[in-house]
């Protein structure tokens, strides 16, 4: 079983939700189910995502793609995200 885990910051969570959550559909498309959306307890603006991966290679396309980091800069992501495939 494969797994992608992403994290990064946001300048504000609320606004990130919205954009994330209007994103679902090129998510669906790369074979991503989403686990676990996590916010840092002590940072409100920092955000963990583990997804499952149907497919490595759709998913490893879609971390890559130009369409997600647009959306990460239109919803505001402040930093790099930290980007990892991990497998079980």
């Amino acid at each position: 079983m494969a797994f992608l885990l992403i994290r990064h910051k946001v300048k504000e969570f609320k606004t990130w939700k919205t954009g994330y959550d209007g994103h679902q559909s090129k998510r669906t498309e790369a074979g991503l189910t989403e686990k676990y959306l996590l916010r840092n307890s002590d940072d409100a603006n920092e955000v963990v995502i583990l997804f499952e991966v149907q497919d490595i290679n759709r998913a490893k396309a879609f971390a890559a793609s130009a369409d997600l980091r647009e959306k990460m800069q239109e919803v505001g992501v402040v930093d790099k995200p930290g980007i990892y495939f991990l497998e079980s």
